[in-house]
């Protein structure tokens, strides 16, 4: 399917945008493409998540590969929760084909106002347990450097079986909805396990690229998967998550819980216009 320069240079654009705040946030930046390929660009449903995972995949790949990510990734944590998220994908992408289009809006929309909420509940709360060398993460914690602490970050994970529930869920509405899972994962790994935000969104935007494969394998094999309208967005997703990874490192935990918020309400409420009208 060809498609016209302009609307190439719309796509790299937008992909930029969804990248930036995908990588900040660790969502993957589908959470942002998904309703403008359907609200803006009038995309099919299906088309529009089977695209966005190819963008979430690359989203991923920036993260894991930059100096940053490496730092702030929790690995051991992120593969002990990727055995279920990968599950969840299978299953998410074999319902997903079954199911409408504005099913699929509606549920698009409740994940992302129902994370919202529970990102404000934690606006003012951080998961860090100490800071300096000497304090120990445990089996599943990690340490990292943080400026606005002025030292070593050090947590513990906890409650690790609703981590794992979360994962599947996430790997789920990944598969689903087109959104990489990290708008499931980041907030329950900051809210419920106990990992801080930037080490949640670093861990999540590893994890969304080996969830997002299997979704958009699925998606490929079905014909929803528009390989020029991928390859646009995608190089635009590209060059937007080195910046929002960068951008992340220095801001403030709190101003990246507000701005997750405030964008999932606006997505919600785009989506939900949508499925009912």
């Amino acid at each position: 399917m060809p498609i016209s320069p302009p609307l190439a240079l719309v796509l790299f654009l937008i992909g930029g945008v969804a990248g930036l705040l995908g990588a900040l946030l660790g969502l993957g930046g589908g959470v942002f493409l998904v309703p403008f390929f359907v609200l803006v660009l009038h995309m099919p449903m299906h088309m529009a998540v089977g695209v966005s995972l190819t963008t979430v995949i690359a989203t991923s790949s920036v993260v894991s590969a930059g100096t940053a990510g490496r730092h702030l990734m929790n690995m051991r944590l992120g593969m002990t929760l990727e055995v279920a998220t990968t599950a969840g994908a299978l299953a998410g992408g074999l319902v997903a084909t079954a199911l409408s289009a504005r099913t699929l809006q509606g549920l698009f929309g409740v994940v992302a106002v129902l994370t919202a909420v529970v990102m404000l509940m934690r606006l003012e709360r951080r998961n860090v347990r100490s800071v300096g060398a000497g304090a120990e993460p445990g089996r599943l914690g990690g340490r990292f450097y943080e400026a606005e602490s002025g030292g070593d970050v050090v947590y513990s994970v906890r409650r690790l079986p609703l981590g794992l529930a979360a994962s599947f869920i996430a790997g789920s509405v990944s598969s689903l909805l087109g959104v990489g899972g990290g708008i499931i994962k980041v907030p329950a790994l900051n809210a419920w396990c106990g990992v801080p935000l930037r080490a949640a969104a670093a861990t999540s935007a590893f994890m969304i690229g080996v969830t997002a494969t299997v979704g958009a394998f699925i998606y490929f094999w079905h014909g929803d998967v528009v390989p020029a309208i991928a390859a646009a967005a995608v190089l635009g997703v590209l060059v937007g998550s080195r910046a929002g990874f960068a951008i992340g490192a220095r801001a403030r935990a709190r101003w990246l819980k507000l701005l997750m918020a405030v964008v999932l309400f606006i997505v919600s409420a785009l989506m939900f216009v949508r499925a009912v009208s």
